[in-house]
């Protein structure tokens, strides 16, 4: 299981006549294409963008010609600023970015990798959690961030364990681990979201390498679910991606012939699963939920019969309707991916072009 990356160089708009939700019906939806300044156009470099606010700035990654990673925030105007946290060799990750444009992600230096937070005005300050590793996969990993500037990931320890933690917008670390997570190396607690009022969501590994979600309170309460059908076989189940204001938790699981499913959790503990059409049904396909807006649409990708990657967006009323990148490739391992999704509905993502080079996209409603 895993988890996912100026002025615009290039552009592409394009119309797609397919609906985003309740007060988008009879609007189209627009492509815009773009690449960070700098990013590389061999095969596994370019853009990817990953996180979308709620004024449309998206922040991302993109891999210049040496193979080194970089962070970048494209305004809702379509400039991009492209920065590196402080010391960071060679690689910065950009992962979220909340209403005020303040960035949360990670970057390796020092044979680890450390956190960062950058405010809108550009400023970065770093930070590890304690008891972070300091060797090579060790380390701080900062996913989410939320609209109170609280910060949630995982980092892993020195014996290769992984333990959640969340950040207050003071720097205050708190960490913790889900009850029935495993305690040896590559197992243990990994989280991935956080939303307004300081709920995470993720997911752990129990001794038996089986994945489980989990939803942890602002008050440190944790509880732990797992998608009806979810495997119970090592390296499998239920991982957690995303949650939104309302309290509910998207992701996906791996179920019979390790096949991928998308879910969605009410605040409740109700549990939906669904699949987009065209999904295949073979092992490592199928469909990965990977983020809600607040009014309850899913975005994320597919895997079709022939492993090229499509975007999806799913309705609250359960709806799926897929959507490609204009450029995406069409062979294995090649297509489209929705990685965020702001309160308006407007889609960030990524897709990997025939030649194998990836490429930040905005669909807008």
């Amino acid at each position: 299981m895993n988890k996912f990356l100026g002025t615009a160089v290039a552009s592409l708009v394009l119309c797609c006549p397919f609906a985003l939700g309740a007060h988008a019906q009879n609007r189209k939806a627009s492509f815009t294409t773009f690449e960070a300044p700098g990013a590389g156009a061999g095969a596994g470099q370019g853009t990817w963008a990953v996180s979308i606010n709620t004024a449309g700035a998206i922040a991302g990654y993109y891999a210049d010609v040496s193979n080194a990673y970089h962070g970048f925030v494209r305004t809702a105007n379509g400039s991009i600023t492209t920065f590196d946290a402080p010391g960071a060799s060679p690689s910065t990750f950009a992962y979220g970015i909340n209403t005020a444009g303040t960035i949360a992600g990670y970057y390796y230096a020092s044979h680890a990798y450390h956190g960062f937070v950058r405010a809108s005005g550009g400023g970065i300050t770093e930070f590890d959690a304690p008891g972070a590793g300091t060797v090579d996969n060790q380390g701080t990993f900062a996913y989410s961030i939320n609209t109170a500037g609280a910060i949630t990931g995982h980092y892993v320890d020195a014996i290769g364990l992984s333990h959640g933690f969340v950040r207050a917008a003071d720097g205050g670390i708190t960490t913790f681990d889900v009850p029935g997570a495993g305690t040896s190396a590559n197992l243990g607690t990994q989280a991935y979201s956080i939303d307004a009022a300081g709920t995470i969501s993720g997911f752990y590994y129990d001794a038996s390498i089986v994945v489980h979600g989990f939803v942890r309170a602002a008050s440190g309460a944790i509880t732990t679910f797992d998608a009806p059908g979810a495997s119970t076989a090592p390296g499998q189940g239920t991982v957690s991606e995303s949650i939104d204001a309302a309290g509910a938790i998207a992701g996906y699981y791996t179920g019979a012939g390790s096949v991928f499913h998308g879910f969605v959790r009410a605040a409740d503990g109700t549990i939906a699963t669904f699949d987009a059409s065209g999904a295949g049904a073979a092992a490592s396909q199928g469909t990965v939920a990977f983020c809600n807006s607040r009014a309850g649409t899913i975005a994320g990708y597919y895997v079709d019969a022939a492993d090229a990657l499509h975007g999806f967006v799913r309705t609250p009323q359960g709806a799926i309707t897929g959507f490609e990148a204009p450029g995406a490739g069409t062979v294995a391992f090649q297509g489209t991916i929705a990685a965020g999704i702001d309160a308006a509905e407007a889609i960030a993502g990524y897709y990997t072009d025939a030649n194998n080079l990836s490429h930040g996209f905005l669909l807008a409603p």
